[in-house]
């Protein structure tokens, strides 16, 4: 069967292949055609014993059971003669050669699918899924690049939604995982050894009533090009990198210069010229600022000079460019006689406008090259550091500081996380639109970030990927020393062996690159909320040492709904409360609380009650981190007392004070255990956006911490936390 360039082997063949790499196939014996092959099939039947199955194969069948080809639990001779003939009649011309396979008859009411997939971008992927013939229906699926160990074989297993299929099931017993993850690492080894393998199938892979594993059918898809090799390289390979390496001080010049100068700057208050030039002064930055005006206009109290090479040697590191793009060769060629080494371009025109724009994006791109100078951009929003004090955008907003990087394809979702951070109080170090990326794409900053003191951890968005195997190594190199929060848009089917091959139409764009995010410590998230509530939980909290977590509320209700979201997310242990610290607490709360994890306060909470169960909570060797719900519900009463009529008499101001003081202490609590314990605790509260004036809410902040808008969202970011604690070994 031949598919655009590609050739399918038969099953006997695609299994004399893989057998050789230790994967174990069902009993079978193939028949020939050409001499008396309905009486060979039942020689072949006696030989491995009743009951059997006979199939039709050659290299150009690839699906035969859409096809009919083949015959299950036969028991006689009489009816496989019977079969055989019939697949023989089931022959095409189209079909080539074929031939006849009889095989012992495996049973399991449990079947996998596994194969190989070679992605266009980021090269060979092993696939797990639930398998048979709804594989594509169910679409269960999980892929992790190749080479494949052992221990990635396991946590692929662990990606599947069905995890209930892995244990006893019944009367039959649990799955060998041991078993499944070396024929996952056979495959792997397999697609290694072979440059021209496109695709394998292995499907199904049944499930015995022992829990042992048996693969029943296999399929190899073949590159038939004359090389191989390189035509499965990405696109990005066979020419030039679509970006360029930059030294760490290009990018100190770009988050750290000395002086600035806005290039085209403006009096016209709605220019970009001009708005830049406003948010440089405006935010504080302490160092040098220049501006460029044709006619040396004096805007926002800077005299601006007419050209670049007007300005004094050695003072400026960061051009910021608000001009025409047909200005804009001759200003990079300007810089670098004034020795500024980072440029950052707003100017659209380029690669977005078509084939001219192309065009001119290259020459752009060759000329920064030639120069050595560090272009961001075209086409770019702008970027901020708060250490300098540095707002270099054409828009706002400004964040608090802080240690959440952030770099983005899209300006918008820069401006997003900076409105979080504004709204949260959790801080930014740096913040960078990359725009078209003609010379600096993610990847480069990504390296930057992976060594910037600064940055604690790292948070993109992306929607186009020009070179994925430069992409899933900046990704693995800066997830080995901090956390990396991707958010991905853009998710579409790629489906390219869809006609050849069950693991080819499972291979979507987005589940290829799920499996190079968790392979490489990644933490994927699906929307910026999401993203930003993940990054700040990195940035303000401990890793989690281990997975046991106690939910401790005041409010029985959202600890129910915390407590589902861990159940469901599988990444968390809810732990039952150890009798010694039942006993620990029942000292403090009447007889009426839960007795169990959540901790449901049931309205016993006193003075000093919620900071005294917290820190027992906290101090237990068995518990790893706290979710705690219901900060901020005494202050509410008290706002309300406090906008009544009757405030402050009948003793109302000094209830409003207590109350308030109570959140306050509450909220301060769970930050210094916290730092005492070095363990997660996080605080969730609807009031957290409802009312951030909420003095617990304030307190939160005050303290360094975000105040989860739930305790879903909380759980959510400490599941994920663990999960990347757990892949740099940081956890248990």
């Amino acid at each position: 069967m031949n598919i655009s360039g590609q050739a399918t082997l038969s099953e006997t063949r695609s299994k004399a292949i893989l057998s050789q790499f230790g994967i174990v196939f069902a009993q079978e014996i193939e028949i020939n055609c050409d001499n008396q092959p309905l009486v060979r099939c039942v020689e072949a039947a006696d030989q491995i014993g009743y009951p059997v199955v006979v199939k039709l194969c050659g290299d150009l069948i690839a699906h035969k059971t859409e096809r009919g080809l083949v015959r299950l639990g036969i028991t006689n001779s009489t009816d496989l003669h019977q079969a055989a003939e019939d697949l023989l009649a089931k022959a095409t011309p189209q079909d080539g050669e074929v031939s006849l396979v009889v095989a012992r008859m495996e049973s399991g009411k449990r079947e996998f699918i596994a194969g190989i997939h070679r992605d266009p971008q980021f090269g060979l992927f092993v696939m797990l899924g639930l398998g048979g013939i709804y594989a594509e229906i169910i679409s269960d699926v999980a892929f992790a690049p190749v080479p494949l160990q052992y221990a990635d074989a396991i946590d692929l297993q662990s990606r599947l939604r069905q995890q209930a299929i892995f244990e006893k099931f019944r009367g039959e017993a649990a799955v060998s995982r041991e078993q499944l993850a070396n024929l996952l690492v056979a495959l792997s080894n397999t697609a290694e050894s072979e440059p021209a393998i496109s695709s394998i199938d292995i499907n199904p892979i049944l499930i015995r009533n022992d829990g042992s594993i048996v693969a029943v059918d296999a399929l190899i898809v073949m590159n038939t090009q004359e090389s191989p090799v390189q035509s499965l390289k990405p696109a990005s390979k066979l020419n030039e990198s679509p970006t360029t390496p930059a030294n760490p001080e290009s990018f100190d010049a770009l988050f750290n210069p000395r002086g600035v100068v806005v290039v085209g700057a403006s009096t016209h208050p709605g220019k970009f010229g001009f708005v830049s030039l406003h948010n440089l002064l405006s935010c504080g930055y302490n160092g040098d600022v220049f501006a460029t005006h044709l006619e040396r206009a004096e805007v926002l109290g800077v005299k601006s000079v007419a050209a670049i090479d007007e300005l004094p040697d050695d003072k400026v590191d960061l051009a910021f460019v608000c001009t025409p793009a047909s200005t804009n060769i001759a200003i990079l060629e300007a810089c670098a006689r004034k020795n500024i080494r980072a440029v950052y371009i707003t100017s659209a025109g380029y690669g977005e406008a078509g084939d001219s724009g192309l065009k001119a994006q290259q020459e752009l791109k060759q000329t920064a090259r030639d120069l050595n100078i560090l272009l961001i951009g075209p086409n770019g929003q702008g970027l901020v550091s708060t250490p300098a004090n540095l707002c270099a955008q054409i828009v706002g907003p400004y964040p608090p500081r802080g240690s959440i990087s952030v770099a983005s394809q899209s300006g918008n979702f820069v401006s997003s996380f900076m409105n979080y951070s504004r709204f949260t109080g959790v801080g930014i170090a740096r913040a960078i639109s990359a725009g078209n990326a003609a010379c600096t794409g993610i990847p480069e900053i990504l390296d930057f970030f992976s060594s910037d003191e600064q940055t604690s951890v790292a948070l993109v968005y992306l929607e186009g990927i020009q070179d994925g195997l430069t992409i899933a190594s900046s990704f693995k190199a800066i997830s080995k020393h901090k956390p990396l929060v991707v958010v991905k848009g853009g998710s579409t089917s790629s489906g390219a062996l869809a006609a050849a091959s069950h693991t080819g139409a499972l291979a979507s764009d987005d589940r290829v690159f799920e499996g190079v995010c968790r392979s490489n410590g990644v933490t994927r998230v699906s929307n910026a909320e999401e993203a930003f509530d993940i990054a700040a939980t990195f940035a303000t909290q401990p890793l989690p040492k281990g997975p046991n977590v106690v939910v401790l509320t005041t409010v029985g209700g959202w600890g129910v709904v915390t407590s589902d979201v861990i159940s469901k997310q599988q990444k968390l242990n809810l732990i039952q409360l150890p009798d010694d610290l039942i006993t620990s607490i029942s000292a403090l709360l009447p007889d009426r609380w839960s007795h169990n994890n959540p901790v449901d306060c049931a309205g016993g909470e006193t003075r000093d009650t919620i900071p005294e169960v917290m820190r027992l909570i906290a101090e237990h060797p068995a518990v790893d981190a706290i979710i705690f719900l219901g900060l901020g519900i005494q202050s509410n009463q008290a706002r309300l007392m406090q906008q009544g009529s009757f405030y402050p008499d009948f003793g109302l101001e000094r209830i409003v004070t207590y109350h308030q003081r109570q959140d306050e202490r509450f909220a301060q609590a769970a930050a210094d255990l916290s730092l005492t314990t070095g363990k997660p605790i996080l605080v969730a509260t609807e009031l957290g956006v409802a009312d951030v004036e909420n003095p617990g809410v304030k307190q939160v902040r005050l303290s360094g911490k975000l105040c989860y808008a739930n305790g879903q969202r909380a759980a959510k970011a400490l599941g994920l936390a663990y999960q990347y604690a757990n892949w740099r070994g940081i956890a248990r």
